[in-house]
């Protein structure tokens, strides 16, 4: 394992902002919004939040999955300028699949603990259920079909000489899945519950989340469609078909429109501000391209050691767990993998109820990428947003019981980025 230096002063996030995440199409109040549009709002929340105005940022990063492909446009980081206040001001444009928002938030430490600035904002943003309409101006957009989604996708793999993404879903899907149950003996309609629970649990979170795009819960959907237990839903083919080997619709990503950010700037001077700061400890980076067998579990490992041996966080300290779950058993990963729960248990924690947001090991409280939500780059930094949210005591109805004072975040990504921020409550910080 590569180890990584220290920062050269530490760095904390003042403030954060996200939309609602969204089909903007669906909606005549939301329906002609641009990327450029719902950035700019991001950033104008963070920037509120953090209370301090736009003269004072010195820099801030553009993150997108893939602007040219879902925008029409290059250097996207040059046309949200005048959205939030900060015309003429220096950007960077950066794209790295579904693990951009991550990445936006260690660009922007890096930025801030060199020394360069004092001030950062960073911030992402995709509309992940629409595309340009070609030929016309941006404000059009047409309905993202699931074909057009995937010959997108296909972009983040090397197809000459690693595995085409359209080779099979079964490649791609159920890989973790099949792992995990031959490991620990578990049957196909066990791993099936364990999946389900999950989904049901993450639509609790999202219920009760005001920016999420799914608001019902499962249950609710249940005695709508006539069915007194919920699993009995969730195993319905009809209202919950199998996808794959192992799973299901309620198992893999919503698709949707929306950005998120955060204001960066040194701890030393992080306590002015007027909500309590959140200190990046350190982040850890891995990429496993797609030709090698298990890309996202080895990536994961190597990224979460990476990040605890440069911060000397013990998983017993970790108070929450939040990731990217575009597959839903994408949680199960990284909560073992980190040590968040113990190897081989956690499907025990999922169906006993422990990691919904209420439980004594929440996972992704506000309610993952098939409740909240994905809209690509930028469900990254929304996860950085609720992390910062139930930090402060702040999350309503999805608070969860012991407030969070550190938490992991797992990153991962189309193009097989994996990237694991470690946040941590500043002592005596917020006015």
């Amino acid at each position: 394992m590569r180890k990584l230096g220290k920062y050269s002063r530490s760095v904390s996030i003042i403030g954060v902002g996200c939309t609602p995440f969204m089909n903007t199409l669906e909606d005549p109040e939301t329906n002609g919004l641009t990327e450029s549009e719902l950035f700019g709002y991001a950033s104008i929340m963070a920037m509120k939040d953090a209370g301090i105005s736009p003269k004072d940022i010195q820099v801030y990063f553009h993150g997108q999955a893939a602007s040219v492909p879902t925008s029409d446009q290059a250097n996207a980081n040059v046309h949200p300028n005048d959205w939030f206040g900060t015309h003429g001001l220096g950007s960077y444009s950066h794209q790295q699949a579904c693990s951009t928002g991550y990445l936006g938030l260690d660009l922007g430490v890096q930025s801030v603990a060199s020394g360069k600035n004092d001030f950062v904002l960073t911030g992402c943003v995709d509309m992940g259920s629409d595309v340009f309409a070609p030929g016309k101006p941006a404000h059009f957009r047409e309905k993202l079909t699931n074909q057009g989604f995937v010959a997108m996708v296909a972009r983040s793999y090397d197809r000459a000489y690693c595995r085409h993404f359209e080779a099979g879903s079964f490649i791609q899907f159920d890989d973790y899945n099949v792992l995990y149950a031959k490991e620990y003996n578990l049957s196909k309609d066990q791993m099936d519950d364990v999946l389900n629970a999950l989904a049901i649990s993450n639509r609790r979170s999202a219920a009760r989340n005001p920016l999420a795009k799914n608001r019902k819960e499962y249950a609710e959907l249940a005695k709508e469609a006539g069915f007194d237990d919920v699993m009995e839903y969730m195993r319905s083919p009809e209202h919950n078909p199998m996808l794959s080997h192992t799973m299901r619709r309620s198992g893999f990503e919503d698709r949707a429109d929306g950005a998120a950010a955060c204001i960066l700037c040194p701890t030393e001077i992080a306590h002015q501000f007027k909500e309590q700061p959140i200190e990046v400890l350190g982040v850890g980076n891995s990429v496993v391209e797609a030709m090698h067998p298990h890309l996202e579990l080895e990536g994961t490992r190597r990224a979460i050691g990476q990040v605890y041996e440069v911060t000397g966080v013990k998983p017993e300290e970790i108070d929450l767990l939040l990731g990217n779950d575009f597959f839903l058993s994408s949680s199960i990963m990284s909560a073992e993998e980190s040590g968040y729960l113990p190897r081989g248990e956690a499907w025990k924690y999922i169906l006993a109820g422990r990691t919904a947001f209420d439980g004594d090991k929440p996972i992704n409280t506000g309610g993952g990428r098939c409740s909240f939500g994905h809209a690509h780059a930028a469900s990254g930094m929304a996860d950085i947003y609720e992390a910062v949210t139930q930090m402060r005591g702040k999350a309503g109805e999805r608070q969860v019981k012991k407030l969070p004072r550190t938490v992991l975040i797992r990153g991962f990504g189309g193009a097989q980025n994996i990237c694991v921020p470690i946040l941590r409550t500043v002592d005596g910080g917020g006015k």
